[in-house]
């Protein structure tokens, strides 16, 4: 007997692979996902937000190997690094700025030659990952500059025709902060959590 969460998972999925724009939980705050190889469903999550594309967005997945098209080519060592960073525990979210290979599209990099990229630590984000087999889009779930949704009663205002096609529920931890950025080369942090 299918329960609720997994109705609701397969909805996300469903929704995503449609060309469709969620929102879900991620590790941190409630964030607005899609398919990043779906321009129309990037734009639609741009528009949402009010936010330029310039600016790039991040891409969560379960594992590693998952982002393995965006790191093909790369140095080994830097790929091996990435693995490494990512296969244990981290004690915060970490995104990693990756050297562009070619393979992240326009409408995700923005304006940067690199292409952000996180591991998620988050149950539900992994599972949603898996269902998809590979990355999606995560983005904070608010109009840019504005505060982050917080519940998801905040986030039926973008139901309804405002870009938004479904909300996963799940639970935030408390307290938690947006993740942190770091570059993969210079390990340097670009955004502190």
């Amino acid at each position: 007997m299918a329960t609720k969460d997994s109705i609701s998972l397969r909805r996300a999925t469903t929704v995503i692979q449609s060309g469709g724009v969620i929102a879900y939980p991620t590790e941190t705050v409630w964030g607005f996902g899609c398919d990043p190889d779906n321009q129309r469903a990037v734009e639609q999550l741009l528009a949402l937000k009010q936010r330029p594309v310039e600016k790039g967005l991040i891409l969560v997945a379960a594992s590693a190997e998952q982002f393995a098209p965006y790191l093909q080519g790369l140095d080994d060592a830097l790929v091996s690094k990435f693995a490494q960073l990512t296969s244990k525990p981290a004690s915060k979210p970490t995104t990693w700025l990756v050297p562009h290979n070619g393979r992240a599209k326009d409408w995700i990099r923005g304006d940067f030659q690199s292409v952000a990229l996180r591991v998620s630590t988050s149950a539900l984000v992994i599972e949603l990952c898996n269902s998809l087999g590979g990355p999606v889009v995560s983005t904070s779930a608010n109009i840019s500059g504005e505060p982050t949704c917080e519940s998801p009663a905040q986030l039926q205002r973008f139901l309804n025709g405002d870009g938004l096609d479904f909300i996963l529920p799940g639970r935030l931890k408390p307290n938690a902060k947006p993740s942190e950025i770091r570059d993969l080369i210079s390990g340097k942090v670009i955004r502190g959590a």
